[in-house]
């Protein structure tokens, strides 16, 4: 099972990127953890300067913007 967190602030690229992460996830039946943070601090340690940002096992693998479907396809 992946641990994947999303980080930002909520706006709709943040929701967007989780929703496709959560498309995708299904599509392929992978089991994830999915987690919103949305504290600047929390944000801030994982050095993300542009949202949303993406971590997933606690590597970094996005920052700002919404993945490309090709790029979180990817990530499975």
């Amino acid at each position: 099972m992946k641990n994947i967190k999303v980080l930002g602030t909520g706006c709709s690229n943040c929701r967007s990127t989780i929703h496709l992460i959560e498309e995708i996830a299904a599509e392929k039946g992978e089991q994830i953890s999915l987690e919103k943070v949305e504290d600047i601090r929390q944000i801030m340690t994982c050095g993300i300067m542009a949202t949303p940002g993406v971590v997933i096992d606690g590597a970094v693998v996005h920052v700002g913007g919404v993945p490309a479907r090709s790029k979180v396809e990817g990530w499975f």
